[in-house]
């Protein structure tokens, strides 16, 4: 199982922890004067205590706030943090048809994350230097903390991909549900506020889209399937996505969600295919950012 991931943490979040602890001990050693107050069950009750307690809570909230904070810097220092171009916010997105026609290619994997499969999975993109995508499933988040945070200890993005990963139609209370929650716990978690959203199984009509979209987020679907939901032969895994891929795709891809073993076993000639080909590897933000300054090229050519 991959739930016991080590996690290195930045020399920031490490004085963060010192800090709380110094003050956790501070709390622990402060003095009591004898002022005792007793009440009609004639248990003593420190009044003194009582109050030294209170800034000591209140010096220990705002450590935990600063430590936070500095996550979240630091995610967004690494390009974790970023939101979609404005133009794209509220949008459906399938690839990014460049000027340059760029051969840029953004690998996606969804339903993490996953014991086993993600750890396969993100060892693979650190051997190729790679930086690609994961849309993740809220209450898979919650079980594997360590593993969502390696995710962004690699430099990798994170996108939304609800809370129990549902098809069927929901409430707009239950939609809302399972989009605000799986950010949350991103963000709780990570320190990483994403605004990316992919709906499951890409189906656009049962309210969480709809959701997603009114609370602004890019709603990333994609050009290439590499229909590994269905387990192909690796042979038939790697021609489905070699099919779809152009510049400025985005490839379909999961690394949880049930056995991925045959995801795995095809993604290093995958890689290996599409280097040969030419393409470099980005994530979904930076496409979306290549896209946005090619629309401002046209535009300024347009006055």
């Amino acid at each position: 199982m991959a739930r016991k991931k080590s996690f290195t943490l930045s020399k920031g979040v490490l004085i963060g922890l010192a800090a709380l602890a110094a003050t956790l001990g501070l709390g622990l050693t402060m003095p009591i004067k004898p002022n005792i107050s007793v009440g009609k069950s004639g248990q003593a009750i420190s009044i003194s205590n009582v109050s030294a307690q209170v800034p000591t809570q209140k010096r220990i909230e705002g450590l935990r706030t600063a430590m936070l904070s500095t996550w979240q810097q630091e995610a967004k220092i690494k390009g974790l943090s970023h939101t979609a171009p404005k133009r794209f916010q509220g949008e459906t997105i399938k690839a990014a048809n460049l000027i340059k026609k760029d051969k840029v290619i953004a690998l996606t994997f969804d339903d993490g994350p996953w014991p086993t499969f993600t750890t396969q999975v993100l060892n693979i993109l650190k051997q190729n230097n790679i930086k690609a995508t994961f849309f993740v499933v809220g209450q898979n988040a919650k079980n594997y903390p360590d593993m969502l945070k390696r995710i962004v200890n690699d430099g990798h993005t994170i996108g939304n991909h609800t809370w129990h990963h549902w098809y069927h139609h929901m409430s707009p209370q239950a939609a809302a549900f399972e989009v605000d929650k799986t950010t949350n716990i991103i963000n709780e978690i990570t320190g990483v506020k994403t605004t990316l959203f992919r709906p499951p199984g890409g189906i656009m009509t049962n309210g969480v889209a709809a959701y997603a979209r009114s609370q602004k987020y890019t709603l990333v679907m994609w050009s290439s399937d590499s229909v590994d939901y269905n387990r192909p032969p690796v042979a038939r895994l790697i021609s489905n996505v070699m099919s779809g891929v152009g510049s400025g795709g985005i490839v379909l891809l999961h690394d949880g969600g049930g056995d991925r073993v045959r995801t795995v076993q095809s993604l290093p000639q995958i890689i290996s295919t599409l280097k040969k080909q030419g393409y470099r590897f980005v994530t979904v933000p930076e496409l979306l950012e290549m896209k946005d300054r090619d629309l401002q090229i046209i535009t300024a050519k347009k006055q």
